[in-house]
C-alpha cells in the first residue's frame, strides 16, 4: 500500500457534494413527480442527506476543536519543560528515521 498525494486533495467534504449533487440529479430525473411513492422516497433522501451533511459538519467541528486543545496542551509543555519536549522530539524523529529507512 503506498500513499499517493493525489488521493488526500479529496475530502470528505467533496465527497458529500458529489454524493449530494448526484443523489439531487437522480430524483430530479426519475420518477412521476405525482406519485405518492415518489415523494415519499424524495423526502425521505432529502431528509436523510441533510442530516448526514450536518452530523459530519459536526464531527468536523468537534474534531477541529479537540486537535486545537492538543496543540495548545503540547505547547504548554513544551514552555514548561523545553529539554524534556526536545527529547521526545529527537526520540519521535529517531524512531521514524528508523521505519522511513526499512523501506
Amino acid at each position: 500500500m503506498s500513499y499517493n498525494p493525489d488521493e488526500s486533495r479529496y475530502t470528505l467534504d467533496d465527497d458529500l457534494t458529489l454524493l449530494s449533487d448526484t443523489l439531487n440529479e437522480v430524483l430530479r430525473s426519475s420518477g412521476d413527480p405525482a406519485d405518492e411513492k415518489y415523494i415519499e422516497l424524495k423526502t425521505r433522501a432529502e431528509q436523510a442527506l441533510h442530516d448526514v451533511k450536518k452530523r459530519v459538519s459536526n464531527a468536523s467541528d468537534s474534531y477541529y476543536y479537540r486537535t486545537k486543545q492538543a496543540v495548545y496542551r503540547a505547547d504548554d509543555y513544551v514552555r514548561e519543560k523545553p529539554w524534556q519536549g526536545v527529547g521526545i522530539g529527537a526520540a519521535a524523529g529517531l524512531v521514524l528515521g528508523l521505519l522511513l529507512s526499512r523501506r
